[in-house]
């Protein structure tokens, strides 16, 4: 009787109150994990698109558990759009929070090698005995029916599974057991597309834990009137649900725009959210500096020939008609301008991963072979820019293992 009190208690805690998200707090050991936190030996460059490569743990108990790739696919496409603010709702942003609505400048990718260096699809599919997970990261160990981590400094894992109760997703914030690192999503809110039912079937539940994951807080900082430390979010007395009018105000609000209800980071219906803001974005590619958590991801190149949208090429600025390749590359590397005049006399600038210039090109005809050999092997960031676009490259020289 008292084991049928305790489920009854824990169900009832999970169904009275409806979770967006756990967040997996890590701050007891925080400032220790940051002394040892593995690095890329260089910083991020300006207007750098960071590139993230994703590993999938699907676990399932039911084959309607066991996700095609298409919706991960989907849900990965889904996940670039809002990161690079390329989601079509962007104009639902209402006009006083436009301005600030930022695009992050970071995209992810289903990584294509495995941690022995293998080709891989980036997915795992795992049969499990267990028909539904608690919060509590079981599902982050194969010896209690979940699958292991890959390494947490190469790779963002990504847990797909059957979540107890009324939670859609939780994440670990950076500084944590690298064992745990990542974030876990409700299986039935995984994707975009009409397989999933509304109000969460936009794939908005992985973006909001991915921001966790890259060191967002909620916007009302898990108090009344609280802080997510974040200068452009304004304070809001708690979370939102639903799709709010706007403006949606209270007593905490410090001008008539009230909540930034449609950011990622609080808990409105996915077809509510369309934005981070350019505070939230500088916090999360801070992670990626040097020094930061998640600064390692800048040496990855798991992710050749990745299927989803924006992924493995950088995406540009504007319209740049150019492209580099081969990619990996030897002694020579070629660069085709197709728009011979808007490259015409302008410099691409090649730098190694300890942001030092190498080598720098000036076009000077529609194809240029540049002589590469004198460059050691490893990964290079190449970039172009003129008056008013730029677009960058990842780069490898052949030879390059990709071991740190």
């Amino acid at each position: 009787m008292k084991y049928l009190l305790l489920v009854l208690g824990v169900v009832l805690t999970f169904r009275g109150y409806s979770q967006r998200c756990m967040v997996k707090e890590t701050m007891p050991f925080f400032n220790e994990a940051r002394k040892g936190v593995q690095t890329s030996s260089r910083d991020t460059l300006p207007g750098e698109v960071i590139i993230v490569p994703v590993v999938i743990h699907v676990l399932y108990n039911t084959n309607d558990q066991n996700i095609p790739d298409q919706h991960i696919i989907d849900q990965i496409n889904s996940l670039n759009r809002d990161f690079r603010r390329k989601n079509a709702d962007t104009v639902n942003t209402p006009a006083p929070f436009k301005s600030v609505a930022a695009d992050s400048r970071i995209v992810f990718c289903i990584a294509k090698t495995d941690p022995d260096g293998k080709s891989t699809t980036g997915i795992i599919r795992k049969y499990t005995r267990v028909k539904a997970f608690f919060p509590d990261d079981q599902m982050k160990y194969s010896s209690k029916g979940g699958d292991d981590a890959w390494d947490a400094s190469e790779y963002f894992n990504i847990w797909v599974c059957n979540l107890f109760g009324r939670t859609l997703g939780y994440s670990v914030m950076p500084g944590g057991n690298p064992a745990l690192d990542g974030v876990v999503i409700q299986t039935n809110v995984f994707g975009n597309g009409p397989y999933l039912s509304a109000p969460f079937n936009k794939g908005r539940t992985l973006t909001h834990e991915t921001g966790h994951w890259l060191g967002l807080k909620h916007l009302w900082g898990d108090s009344v009137c609280g802080s997510d430390g974040i200068d452009d979010t304004p304070p809001q007395e708690g979370s939102s649900t639903g799709c709010p009018d706007f403006p949606k105000t209270s007593s905490c609000s410090i001008n008539p725009y009230g909540d930034m209800f449609m950011d990622f980071m609080d808990f409105t219906d996915d077809a509510c959210m369309n934005m981070f803001s350019t505070g939230q974005v500088r916090e999360m590619r801070s992670q990626f500096a040097k020094g930061g958590f998640r600064n390692s991801f800048l040496a990855s190149t798991v992710c050749e020939s990745s299927p989803v949208e924006e992924a493995p090429q950088v995406p540009p600025d504007g319209e740049v008609d150019l492209q580099m390749y081969p990619n990996p590359f030897a002694t020579q590397l070629i660069i085709r301008g197709n728009n011979f005049d808007e490259v015409n006399g302008k410099a691409v600038r090649i730098y190694n991963v300890q942001g030092k210039l190498v080598q720098e090109i000036t076009i000077q005809s529609q194809t240029t072979i540049v002589n590469t050999s004198q460059l050691p092997s490893g990964v290079y960031i190449a970039i172009f820019e003129n008056a008013n676009k730029r677009k960058i490259f990842k780069i490898v020289k052949a030879g390059y293992s990709g071991n740190r």
